[in-house]
């Protein structure tokens, strides 16, 4: 039986805009992150239009299933603003008005140069026996309603008004009424299909849900997001973890290239700088992604010294000193040139290492030898190189993202080589 964690949350957002496809709740977003680091678990997330009925209905059922609900949006001026209205007749509680937040919305509105509207005023009624939450950056305040041992939240919808509330008067009080710790990890991989990674480690997965183990998808990369609660402390909750997180990194082995948050141009850039080498790239299909991945980070000029992007055949000459009668003869796209490109980057530059990628990113462009998703990695360094063959699938954008994906792991592995080697005292 699954283990039911204490201080549940559901979330629910009003705003007919909500449920089209221009706007999306980034505000959910930021709560869940909030609660959880203060203990609180979100176990529901609602989008609800603006009809009172809908969100009454919505509150009520929240309320039977969880212990705290938020509820974001319809607190302005307008006539589609009823998140208040609707949440005093749920209650069975009147609306009063609150004379204080009147005149806080007043002199507002006042030093604007802006008179009070009878809707600015309607921002001023307040659910009867709710605690009133000062919106410092804004006019609606917050709302906060003890009902039996549940509570309810009501807040503004603009991000910038309910992120001042929640700091100046949410954060703390949930500190205090914190139901436990948890411990979050997110193990980074690579090179490996999710299909894979969920064969090699899913007989470790616990089997009551508490360490959480979620395993997502995204091009060229795997992550397996682990999550540990303790009611008692946050080393406890930490400990329950160590041994999950231990045991998936055996069975992934190298394929984990990050635990701690990390991405992975920050990894291969970490590397670079404990060996003291040099990059530079010569991109084609990926279009400049490689180096732009790189150089986000800080302080790569480090490491970093050149990138071209030799899209057509003569800048693969040009820039990246390809012989001519390597492409007549097998082609931009081919072992032989993504070779070459990696060699003659690495001399142009007089750098340590060469990257190197040239394919086919479609949507048209392929044949059937060389089909869409056709990619050629190579790396070049001192005394060797390497290529490999990909064939990715998706959309251009899936494919360019899947290249430079595929070309850092080629170099992040190239330098767990010389790392190791160097702990032996050899060279390579």
């Amino acid at each position: 039986m699954k283990k039911v964690l204490p201080g549940r949350v559901e979330i629910i957002a009003v705003g007919t805009e909500l449920l089209g496809s221009h706007f999306v709740d980034t505000n959910s977003l930021y709560l869940s992150a909030r609660l959880k680091e203060l203990g609180w678990t979100v176990v529901f997330k609602t989008v609800v239009g603006d009809r009172p009925e809908r969100l009454r209905l919505r509150l009520g059922e929240a309320l039977r299933r969880t212990d705290l609900v938020v509820v974001t949006g319809g607190l302005g001026p307008t006539r589609d603003d009823v998140t208040t209205s609707a949440v005093a007749r749920t209650l069975g509680r009147k609306r009063r008005l609150d004379k204080s937040v009147l005149g806080a919305i007043e002199s507002r509105l006042r030093s604007r140069g802006i008179p009070l509207s009878s809707g600015s005023k309607k921002q001023a009624y307040i659910v009867e026996g709710a605690k009133v939450l000062p919106n410092r950056a804004g006019t609606a305040p917050g709302q906060w309603l003890t009902i039996g041992g549940k509570q309810v939240i009501l807040l503004p919808g603009p991000p910038h008004e309910l992120k001042t509330i929640c700091e100046d008067n949410i954060w703390a009080v949930l500190m205090k009424k914190r139901r436990g710790f948890f411990v979050r990890r997110v193990l980074k991989t690579t090179g490996l299909p999710e299909s894979t990674v969920e064969a090699r480690v899913a007989d470790l997965y616990p089997k009551r849900g508490d360490p959480g183990v979620t395993v997502l998808a995204y091009p060229g990369q795997i992550e397996i997001h682990l999550e540990a609660f303790s009611a008692v402390s946050r080393v406890q909750a930490a400990r329950k973890l160590r041994r999950l997180n231990l045991g998936l990194v055996r069975r992934l082995k190298d394929c984990v290239f990050s635990q701690d948050g990390k991405t992975l141009e920050e990894v291969v850039g970490g590397l670079l700088r404990r060996l003291k080498k040099t990059l530079a790239v010569a991109e084609s299909c990926s279009g400049g992604l490689i180096g732009h991945r790189l150089t986000n980070v800080p302080g790569s000029s480090a490491y970093f010294l050149e990138g071209v992007i030799a899209y057509h055949n003569a800048a693969k000459i040009d820039l990246s000193y390809v012989p001519a009668r390597t492409i007549e003869r097998h082609g931009a796209v081919s072992p032989q040139t993504a070779l070459a490109m990696a060699r003659g980057i690495r001399r142009r530059a007089r750098s340590d290492f060469g990257l190197a990628v040239t394919g086919i990113a479609g949507p048209s462009g392929g044949t059937p030898d060389k089909p869409i998703g056709l990619v050629f990695v190579a790396l070049a360094w001192r005394g060797g190189a390497e290529v490999r063959e990909n064939l990715f699938l998706g959309t251009r954008d899936r494919i360019k993202i899947q290249s430079a994906q595929k070309a850092l792991d080629m170099l992040r592995r190239r330098l767990l080589l010389e790392v190791r080697a160097v702990r032996r005292g050899q060279v390579l």
